[in-house]
């Protein structure tokens, strides 16, 4: 049977009593949809890889109280690759679209970048804050979903240079080679917008010591590329087979 999952954050959990709570949009999904009453068994998630068997106590209009059982195995295992995955701000639900897949796909982190040509330009510090708060919704419902136990953190907006590492690849239509083994366990893969690079950006990322790199002759949207260089991380050094 298909698991019934909710997600609390740590926070939430009161293991010296053995329950947790849930607020919200969780407890209203468990009794308004889901019509679960107590004594229902559930699985219960905190978004940093841990998981529980539960069984609902009370269900109220805004809150629910659910026992914890024990620790169980999560649905879906994390992969050993750790992707943080920088995408230039895109326009429309682009970036909602590319939060989704990215979760679906593994990734550990997402960063919204603001480049040279990023599609939109955020209007102050509380224009980013709604969009952040919209995109790690998504984050979420991409983890239950999929059956992850850790939910991807989605960051503040930040500048290109801000983003580089020691592990660091960035996907560019020119200028790159092909990818080539890595000896780490932790990468930050790199997405421009629709426009590209500007010849100072890439100069920026060359002087930084990040690998640029090609996922070929042609020429991708950038909410393409962006789930396809997950995908070919995870499946090249990852779990994805």
């Amino acid at each position: 049977m298909t698991r019934r999952r909710f997600f609390a954050p740590p926070g939430a959990f009161n293991f010296s009593k053995h329950l947790v709570t849930l607020t919200a949009d969780e407890a209203r999904h468990l009794r308004e949809v889901l019509r679960l009453k107590p004594g229902d068994e559930v699985s219960v998630f905190d978004g940093a890889g841990r998981e529980f068997r539960a069984t609902v106590v009370q269900a109220r209009r805004e809150s629910a109280e659910l026992e914890l059982q024990d620790e169980i195995v999560p649905a879906r295992p994390e992969s050993p690759l750790r992707i943080t995955l920088a995408v230039a701000l895109l326009k429309g639900d682009k970036f909602d679209l590319v939060v989704q897949k990215a979760t679906e796909l593994g990734v550990y982190k997402i960063v919204p970048l603001i480049t040279r040509h990023a599609d939109i330009k955020l209007r102050d510090a509380g224009d980013a804050e709604k969009r952040v708060a919209r995109w790690q919704r998504i984050a979420l419902e991409g983890a239950k979903q999929s059956g992850r136990a850790v939910v991807p953190e989605v960051a503040l907006p930040a500048a290109l240079q801000d983003t580089f590492s020691e592990s660091c690849f960035l996907f560019s239509e020119r200028g790159g080679h092909e990818l080539r083994q890595i000896n780490a366990n932790e990468v930050t893969a790199i997405i421009g917008s629709e426009g590209g690079w500007s010849d100072e950006e890439l100069e920026q990322a060359r002087a930084a010591g990040v690998q640029i790199v090609t996922l070929g002759g042609r020429i991708l949207r950038a909410e393409t590329a962006a789930i396809t260089a997950a995908a070919v991380l995870q499946h090249r050094f990852g779990d994805l087979k």
